[in-house]
């Protein structure tokens, strides 16, 4: 689903900014990133359990809200995936 996803970025980021992605950034993005001034970063995050909990407890405390575009039931798995297809804000859940 990422596409030109850096290339898009960098369109509003201001030289000495800095596109960090979980997705993997083109030679190409890394390029034009770095003759705007703009550092490149790819990141990778593995969930674990304490994390997950410490998370939990910042959404109950309200001190991080998650926005969800719309819940799919996990029969229509497709239609999330194709849903995900027009770009929605927020994140996308299947529910058992």
């Amino acid at each position: 689903m990422g596409g030109d996803h850096a290339q898009r970025s960098l369109k509003v980021l201001k030289p000495g900014g800095v596109l960090v992605s979980l997705l993997n950034v083109s030679d190409a993005a890394r390029e034009e990133a770095k003759t705007r001034g703009i550092r490149a970063e790819r990141m990778s995050v593995v969930p674990d359990r304490d994390g997950l909990v410490e998370l939990a407890k910042l959404v109950d405390a309200k001190k991080l809200a998650v926005h969800v575009a719309k819940v799919f039931p996990l029969e229509e798995a497709g239609a999330a995936h194709a849903f995900l297809g027009t770009r929605p804000i927020g994140k996308v859940a299947l529910a058992a």
